[in-house]
């Protein structure tokens, strides 16, 4: 299995105040870099099949050019998520310009869950948005973006991990559209058929 579709223990000892896992009752299905109008849509279309619920966390711009489908994000019943307002990489931008990019994406998503786009946060960062956000990672990465994925070995990997408490990344965006449509209808299949719970963060 490639090292970055499962999440290395050894980063999680690294980093111990980020949110590595969940609730050990559930699973938690997360979407990044939303939203979109046809790819968010399809995404909540197919979670309505299962009634499962998911985190979407939303890149500012993207939410402020689409309001409406941020708004459909939680009339369905799901919660959103503070991605930064330009998907910057904390570690290739200046402490204040990282800090003042989260703040602006606040300003149109309130919410208290933050993911660092990329995973990329430098500690000081990190230290500083610690007292507003709970800082989100994941447990399994679907790795939907990468042009070259092989589906099926994502989905084997995805399949093979998942156990309660995980928390599985996907992104509702034109990059992962194409492996998103294949595996996300997969992947609810199955984790329906496990019977597993879908909990919000």
């Amino acid at each position: 299995m490639p090292f970055y579709q499962k999440t290395p223990r050894l980063l999680q000892k690294i980093f111990p105040n980020f949110e590595w896992k969940g609730n050990q009752n559930a699973i938690h299905l997360t979407f990044d870099d939303g939203p979109h109008p046809e790819i968010t849509t399809w995404v909540l279309n197919q979670l309505d099949i299962y009634q499962f619920k998911a985190t979407f966390f939303c890149v500012g711009q993207n939410a402020e050019l689409y309001p409406e489908i941020t708004q459909e994000i939680l009339k369905r019943g799901h919660q959103i998520g503070n991605h930064t307002m330009h998907h910057l990489k904390g570690w290739k931008n200046p402490f204040n310009t990282y800090l003042d990019d989260v703040e602006a994406c606040h300003a149109i998503i309130p919410s208290k869950l933050f993911r660092p786009p990329y995973g990329r946060i430098t500690l000081k960062q990190a230290k500083a948005l610690k007292s507003k956000y709970r800082i989100i990672m994941w447990t399994l990465l679907s790795c939907d973006y990468l042009k070259d994925l092989d589906c099926d070995e994502s989905l084997s990997n995805l399949k093979k991990h998942t156990k309660n408490g995980s928390i599985i990344v996907f992104h509702d965006s034109l990059k992962a559209e194409k492996n998103l449509k294949v595996l996300l209808p997969q992947y609810l299949q199955f984790v329906n058929n496990q019977g597993l719970n879908c909990a919000l963060l």
